[in-house]
């Protein structure tokens, strides 16, 4: 998860600020884009904070619905402020490129760092951002390229690096030659984790299959934005790809025989039902069955998951850069949700904090609570995530982690 450093227009000013010149430091920033990050952000707070979804109702299908898309919509994020960092909409060139270049190397390094800083904090939060680190790096080399040409490549790593990651999953599983890179890794033994290993291929987000999510990001930012209908088409690509996701899926755990109940018997959850479009199916235990290549739950890091969680991803862009353009009142009325947005990295890392400061309190068994009572506490962080987003955008152009992240690049403008 990262973001644009640069100055965020206020919620009233036009969606884009005036083009900069090809070598300056810093770019515009689209308030819908900031808009969409801030959601994301509240969607991974109601995945970490409250209520398990298991409590039905309303309630637990939001919280069901933001479960793992809010993370696949940092990441089309992640991929759009990569873009934005190295010039959009044409890529920057010359030294002002090579500077660009520098500053996403360093700000990969940064986040890897901070990512596993985070993750020795020891909570139940799944930490995203070693993963960004990574992924940084791998598409760096990707950031000239057109929008159909990364639309493209988006595609196929969809389609074929879930069954990459299948492939090499299932070879850690029957031999020991993960065990012996961990070994001599020298990132494993500095981070005590497995180091590549986990951030390629074992980690709840392995990087291998969360690269097509920035690279959708990436497409998406070479367009116009501005241009007549391209708002529209973007959302009814949206909405194409959560049906070819999530229906396809439906469709090929009801269509290929035993397959839904030899994914129920993998993850013992008694039923496979809702595997097509939820985590609550659960995850393989002793072995990962081909079947499982048919689920589409948000984590299950399978093609159809990846297809419909970017549906969902380009349509609650498409839909926050609409509101922003056309509907000045209601963009006001969010400014709280914007703000956060584009302090998100601040405000990520704060509820962590936050979650582990907790442990040591009785709070806590409220925080982990299963039931409606841990409601009011996901509400208390929400609340107040917005509030000092809120208040500290007021005075400051960039939130505190944000300003960190933004001196440690400085280094960048000695490039030539």
């Amino acid at each position: 998860m990262t973001h644009d450093a640069s100055p965020t227009a206020p919620a009233a000013a036009l969606p884009e600020r005036q083009p900069v010149p090809s070598d300056a430091p810093t770019t515009g920033r689209l308030i819908g884009v900031d808009l969409a990050r801030g959601l994301a952000v509240l969607g991974m707070y109601s995945a970490h904070v409250g209520p398990d979804v298991t409590v039905g109702g309303p309630v637990g299908f939001l919280l069901e619905t933001a479960r793992g898309r809010s993370s696949a919509l940092f990441a089309v994020l992640a991929g759009f402020s990569l873009i934005i960092i190295t010039g959009r909409p044409h890529p920057r060139t010359g030294r002002a490129g090579r500077q660009a270049t520098a500053r996403i190397a360093i700000r990969a390094v940064v986040l890897l760092a901070l990512g596993y800083a985070l993750t020795a904090l020891d909570t139940e939060v799944d930490v995203i951002l070693s993963c960004y680190g990574l992924l940084f790096l791998a598409v760096l080399p990707l950031h000239r390229l057109r929008a159909a040409t990364l639309a493209l490549v988006a595609a196929v790593g969809a389609l074929a690096l879930p069954q990459l990651l299948y492939a090499v999953r299932k070879s850690i599983e029957a031999g020991a030659w993960a065990d012996a890179v961990v070994q001599a890794d020298p990132l494993a033994r500095i981070s005590g984790t497995d180091g590549v290993v986990e951030l390629l291929f074992t980690g709840d987000y392995p990087a291998l299959t969360w690269a097509p999510f920035l690279i959708a990001g990436m497409a998406v930012a070479r367009l116009d934005l501005t241009r007549p209908g391209i708002r529209t088409r973007l959302a009814l690509t949206g909405g194409a790809l959560t049906v070819l996701g999530y229906g396809g899926s439906w469709l090929a755990l009801h269509l290929v025989p035993h397959a839904l109940t030899t994914v129920a018997s993998a993850t013992g959850s008694g039923s496979a039902s809702s595997a097509w479009w939820s985590d609550t199916v659960g995850e393989p235990r002793n072995g990962t069955p081909l079947a499982w290549l048919l689920v589409a739950a948000p984590h299950s890091q399978t093609t159809f998951s990846i297809v419909g969680n970017t549906g969902v991803a380009l349509a609650v862009l498409a839909v926050c850069l609409t509101v922003a353009d056309r509907m000045p009142r209601l963009t006001r009325s969010l400014t709280p949700v914007s703000a956060a947005g584009t302090m998100a990295l601040t405000v990520y890392v704060l509820h962590i904090v936050a979650l582990w400061l907790l442990t040591d309190v009785r709070y806590v068994a409220v925080v982990e609570d299963e039931t409606m009572a841990g409601l009011p506490v996901l509400l208390a962080f929400i609340a107040a995530a917005l509030l000092l987003a809120t208040v500290w955008s007021r005075h400051f152009r960039r939130g505190p982690l944000e300003y960190a992240l933004h001196a440690a690049t400085r280094p960048a403008r000695h490039v030539r």
